[in-house]
């Protein structure tokens, strides 16, 4: 073991770990079990879509499973499934162009890649001889079941692939779905011109048939997928493979939220996903859990085509971090931490300057600056180490202030990549607000709003179609008289769902913000004549925000 010689400084490369999951020294060692890594690791627990925002720590929490049940974790990783495969596929487009529902197929995919990893993971399969093995052995112990007999033939039907790579076993599925296509079309599914777009011209069918006969047609096509066959194995799933805890096992699919798919049907493939991982709560030992960005959560529609949108929710785990939860996982970091370099920490108070009655706690300082998410306070602890100019065993408030800028900078440009790419062009929206004051009246923050309303007439701008769909009433209002709630209420409530800005009402202390109450906006009352708008103070520096003299004083007399 390397000891590591004792010492009273802190150095430069001092630092409470990474921000990310897969790059984090400090996860194993200095791992903080919230509340909702207690409800992602329990099995009595129903709750399995994860659904949290960037830098909340759902792929930590997936990875401190992995490390707690090794043997017992399968990661499915979404760039091994071939999804953008899938939507290129010609049947599929086209049956899309159609509007034939593809639901059964999408969720018989999904049920079939589950499946069949658990049991290669089970009976260790991975080659022909280990397959043979594993269904002759499972053939004898369901032998006097003649329903599980029948589904078992299922499995035999991919006699050549089952072992293979994920992505391979998948490609195969899609393939004889569109040979079932072409077979039914007697002629092979063409692209007309480029691209890859289906037309006219490539249509499959008489040209006197028409549209909806052809549809119906394809819908018989879809609906005769294997999920009654699918369905039963589920059942051997649970009575016979993963039949006791000790073949208990979990299921990751994370980093769903990378653009790893066509727009067009990644609200369906993940519904869908959604759907298998319900049908499979049936089995007891069994674990599915799903890790969606809320930003992405939020555009699934669960309650298109008879999806029943409230059971998928009532399954739902949002993530979400208090200031005691953040000064906890500080405290283990910072201990964690010491040991690497040498020092002596029990806590953070160890290593950040003392509170004072001019500058209040600087905890409360640090995470008055966060989202309330691990990522921002690990982010800014670390801007203040690497930067430190005083060279002693504690950081000062100098130290903290004079980081600032740098990590204010970094937060709205995460603030950027995380919701960029639902809404192009928002970083222009965000610098409209550069140099407003803290608070904004609500004339004042109007204004501002009026400025992002005209961002579509600046040239290259990317964010024409999201702004001009939010700000239609304001070009509808014809008569001059402005409705400031039907006029103003979307876009507010959309830089307050992005944790931009926060609110405060009349006479009320607290500024809110949308971690702290998500549906905060959505009553008309709350954004009254007298309501005051904030920029979240995360992005201060970065949009050099002026501090109001009302406010100032209010602070003042707050901290004494």
């Amino acid at each position: 073991m390397l000891l590591v010689p004792r010492t009273r400084r802190l150095r430069s490369d001092f630092n409470l770990g990474a921000g990310q999951a897969e790059a984090d020294p400090l996860l194993s060692e200095a791992f903080y079990e919230s509340g909702d890594y207690c409800a992602i690791r329990s099995r009595r627990d129903p709750r399995c879509f994860v659904v949290a925002r960037t830098g909340a720590g759902k792929s930590a929490a997936l990875t401190r499973l992995e490390e707690e049940f090794p043997g017992k974790v399968i990661r499915i990783a979404p760039q091994d499934l071939s999804l953008p495969y899938i939507t290129d596929m010609q049947a599929v487009k086209y049956l899309d162009q159609l509007d034939v529902r593809l639901d059964l197929f999408f969720e018989a995919l999904w049920k079939h890649v589950l499946l069949v990893e658990i049991i290669r993971h089970r009976y260790n399969v991975d080659s022909p001889v280990a397959k043979q093995n594993f269904l002759r052995s499972l053939m004898e112990k369901i032998s006097r079941d003649p329903g599980k007999r029948e589904a078992l033939k299922y499995l035999e039907e991919f006699e050549g692939k089952f072992w293979c790579e994920t992505d391979q076993r998948v490609r195969e599925i899609v393939e004889k779905f569109e040979r079932s296509v072409e077979r039914d079309a007697g002629a092979k599914l063409a692209i007309a011109g480029q691209g890859g777009n289906v037309s006219g011209k490539g249509r499959v069918g008489t040209s006197s048939e028409s549209r909806t006969e052809e549809a119906e047609r394809y819908q018989r096509i879809v609906n005769e997928t294997q999920l009654a066959r699918l369905n039963k194995m589920i059942s051997v799933l649970n009575e016979d493979i993963i039949d006791s805890p000790q073949n208990a096992v979990y299921v990751i699919i994370d980093d769903l939220d990378t653009q790893w798919v066509d727009e067009r049907l990644s609200n369906d493939l993940v519904r869908c996903l959604f759907s298998a991982v319900l049908s499979l709560k049936r089995v007891q030992n069994l674990k599915v859990l799903v890790a969606l960005r809320t930003n992405i959560f939020e555009t699934i529609d669960f309650g298109q085509r008879g999806a029943q949108g409230e059971k998928f929710r009532s399954l739902v785990l949002n993530m979400k971090w208090t200031r005691a939860d953040l000064r906890e996982l500080l405290d283990e970091r910072a201990r964690a931490a010491g040991r690497e370099a040498g020092l002596e920490i029990d806590s953070m108070a160890d290593v950040i300057p003392h509170g004072n009655s001019r500058r209040g706690d600087p905890m409360d300082h640090i995470l008055d600056r966060t989202l309330l998410r691990p990522r921002d306070a690990i982010s800014y602890l670390n801007e203040c180490f690497s930067s430190a100019i005083g060279g002693g065993n504690r950081l000062t408030w100098e130290d903290i202030s004079g980081s600032e800028r740098a990590y204010s900078t970094d937060r709205l440009l995460a603030l950027r990549d995380e919701w960029g790419p639902s809404y192009p062009g928002v970083i222009d929206a965000f610098e409209v607000f550069r140099g407003c004051s803290y608070p904004m009246t609500r004339t004042d923050f109007q204004s501002r709003l009026d400025e992002v309303m005209l961002l579509p007439a600046k040239r290259n701008f990317a964010g024409v179609e999201w702004v001009e769909s939010l700000s239609r009433n304001m070009w509808n209002s014809g008569d001059g008289k402005l409705d400031w709630m039907k006029v103003y209420k979307p876009l507010t409530a959309l830089f307050f769902k992005f944790g931009f800005m926060g609110c405060r009402e009349g006479r009320s202390p607290e500024v809110v913000y949308s971690h702290d109450d998500p549906d905060h906006v959505d009553h008309h009352v709350r954004l009254g004549p007298d309501c005051e708008f904030f920029i979240h103070p995360a992005f201060h520096c970065a949009l050099d925000v002026q501090l109001a003299e009302s406010e100032w004083r209010r602070l003042s007399s707050h901290r004494h």
